[in-house]
């Protein structure tokens, strides 16, 4: 198998100081550097993602600092491709597909933020079925504690959920 790790929309407006900071952030940025480390050193691709608004959203949108990819996933991935995207199926209208199948990827560990919205929908995407996938819940949050458990708990019926040191 060929494992690639995507790193979902760890970007400045979800932390402290930023438009929508979210449950802990800065917990999960640390673990979601562990994890891209520890990929690294394994020779495993990484791939980052980043969400860039349309219009007059109230965050992320483009040119802003808030929408910018955090600085310390930036620094320790810093050779990875970057998706960007406008809609929370990290596939929908990217180059996703194509980035992966040129990684000759067959194995995706996902990662990010927010659990019930960009990571869910990007785990269990159409596209994404013809991977084997697999949520590390520790490198992952949202708005609070309780809505992460429901949407983990929700993708436990269709992808494998793991904690990124077993993963990686």
């Amino acid at each position: 198998m060929s494992v690639t790790l995507l790193v979902i929309d760890i970007q400045n407006d979800y932390f402290p100081g930023g438009k929508f900071p979210l449950w802990n952030s800065d917990g999960v940025l640390r673990n979601a550097e562990h994890a891209i480390a520890r990929a690294t050193t394994r020779d495993i691709p990484v791939v980052l993602v980043q969400h860039l608004a349309g219009g007059a959203a109230p965050f992320f949108n483009e040119g802003t600092p808030g929408a910018d990819l955090h600085p310390r996933i930036l620094a320790v991935a810093p050779k990875a491709p970057v998706i960007v995207k406008k809609f929370a199926d990290s596939f929908h209208e990217t180059v996703l597909e194509e980035t992966l199948v040129r990684l000759g990827t067959t194995e995706l560990l996902v990662c990010g933020m927010m659990t019930q919205n960009c990571v869910t929908h990007t785990a269990i995407s159409k596209s994404a079925e013809k991977y084997k996938v697999s949520v590390l819940t520790d490198c992952c949050t949202t708005v609070s504690e309780i809505i992460h458990r429901i949407a983990l708990n929700a993708l436990s019926t269709r992808v494998t959920l793991v904690p990124s040191s077993e993963a990686l």
